[in-house]
């Protein structure tokens, strides 16, 4: 009974697994489209006419003073951060997606232009002319979720039917050495998910190259995983094969026939009296 739950668990764990990672695979897919219009409103909004006394949509361009930043490294969960300083000495506090370009570089009492957007700095420009995005920047937000998206319902579509195969094929060592190869397939379409979006995000190409890249790669990982889990199913991925011929031990030899004695008898076929 103990060994029937021991192996039970983990079938059952993958299966938690997947549905909370195609929630939130669901949840950034729901999001794409707002944040490509998002997007979309902040590149086509003009500039303001005069400085914004309420949040508009307009952009606007502030000068700013570097009063602190930190990069956060090491800092588990802490995102790259600064202080900024209006003329009035008014502090504002921004955040980081990423410590580059201009946030790994700021130092106190640099000059920085700060672009505002809804009452929001979203984009923080230092005085060589490099750029980046704050976290309040819409810029970048749909290629990230796209790719959230992909990694998450890629890795957990796997994982729910991996699981779902172990847990009704319960004794089966065949099935389960296929469901297995299904699930740790999935694994590897996730990853390849996120290091596209990386690859994007470094290299700033356009959104439409994530599922360009991942496309194919997926392809490839999804007809291995259906080979191997063929190959499971027929028993071909199991460690206990039958010993080659050349692995059989030699027979016993055969006993001695018996010693004939002059005149006929028979005499022992061994040495003891």
């Amino acid at each position: 009974m103990r060994s029937a739950e021991h192996k039970t668990l983990p079938a059952v764990v993958w299966l938690l697994v997947a549905l909370v990672v195609l929630g939130v695979g669901a949840a950034s897919a729901s999001e794409i489209g707002g944040a490509l219009e998002r997007e979309r409103d902040y590149r086509a909004a003009p500039e303001c006419a005069s400085v914004p006394v309420r949040a508009s949509g307009c952009l606007w361009e502030q000068a700013f003073t570097v009063r602190e930043a930190a990069t956060n490294h090491g800092k588990k969960g802490a995102p790259p951060e600064a202080v900024l300083l209006l003329p009035s000495g008014k502090p504002w506090e921004v955040t980081f997606r990423q410590t580059d370009p201009v946030v790994s570089e700021m130092e106190p009492d640099d000059k920085v232009v700060g672009l505002i957007w809804h009452g929001r700095v979203v984009e923080v420009r230092d005085a060589d002319g490099r750029r980046q995005q704050t976290s309040s920047g819409p810029v970048g937000w749909p290629a990230d979720r796209l790719g959230g998206a992909l990694a998450c319902i890629s890795l957990g579509l796997a994982a729910l039917v991996g699981a779902l195969w172990s847990l009704i094929a319960r004794g089966n060592a065949r099935h389960q050495a296929a469901a297995s190869v299904v699930r740790w397939h999935g694994v590897g379409m996730g990853a390849t998910a996120i290091l596209t979006l990386w690859a994007q995000e470094a290299n700033d190409w356009p959104m439409w190259a994530i599922p360009a890249i991942w496309g194919p790669i997926a392809l490839i990982i999804l007809l291995s995983m259906v080979a191997f889990a063929l190959a499971g199913v027929r028993g071909e991925l199991r460690h206990d094969a039958p010993p080659t011929p050349g692995d059989t031990p030699p027979p016993a030899p055969a006993d001695p026939p018996p010693l004939r004695l002059p005149g006929g008898t028979t005499g022992p076929s061994s040495g003891h009296p």
